[in-house]
């Protein structure tokens, strides 16, 4: 596929969330099962609390075949309250599961945009869209004064640091977490971060 038949826009469409939930699940499922299972409660879930305004996505005639979140403004791509989480799962399945959500928080400091995650179509990857999806946070973190963008990376996922890596993303620190490989599945987070360029304040694009 030609990079050429990619729109990238700002924003998840209306109508597109359970399309949006699908791309995260299949990308971080692993992680966000205990959280959230079972898989069709967890995508629904998703899709009824995105913040249309905190993602980034790619269209291909139409449908989101690509979807990039951040976190700026104390608000993410994905949302839930904690009532929301016992209103869905019920208090006694509902407490165990905000336990695990909490290990993914992340407060972005002054002058920092964090991303929350890459998500492309299996049948989509390694045609560029991921770059393209980063290209636009990066505009976007340079419009809303950021200094720096950060992100984490578990230790399963060595295609996604090499992308990062390839855009200037350099590794901070690695946290070892072997407590969580037989939960989530991953063993170690490295925390990256990147430098927001003058490049990033004249590029992106779309809207």
């Amino acid at each position: 596929m030609s990079i050429e038949a990619v729109t990238c826009r700002r924003g998840v469409p209306a109508g597109s969330e359970q399309e949006v939930a699908a791309l995260y699940w299949d990308a971080f499922g692993r992680k966000l099962g205990p959280a959230l299972n079972p898989p069709d409660t967890g995508r629904d879930f998703i899709a009824a609390h995105v913040h249309h305004d905190r993602g980034v996505t790619a269209l291909v005639d139409g449908a989101v075949v690509g979807v990039a979140g951040y976190q700026l403004g104390g608000r993410a791509l994905t949302g839930g309250t904690v009532r929301d989480v016992l209103s869905t799962y019920g208090l006694f399945r509902g407490l165990p599961r905000l336990a695990v959500l909490a290990l993914f928080e992340r407060t972005p400091r002054k002058g920092e945009l964090v991303m929350d995650g890459i998500a492309v179509d299996a049948h989509h990857r390694g045609g560029g869209i991921g770059s393209l999806l980063l290209k636009e946070v990066a505009a976007i973190a340079a419009e809303n004064g950021c200094r720096r963008i950060r992100l984490d990376v578990i230790d399963t996922n060595p295609r996604a640091r090499a992308l990062y890596e390839r855009h200037g993303f350099l590794a901070q620190h690695t946290e070892q977490t072997p407590y969580l490989r037989r939960l989530m599945g991953f063993g170690a987070v490295t925390t990256m971060y990147r430098p927001v360029t003058e490049a990033d304040r004249a590029g992106g694009g779309a809207r």
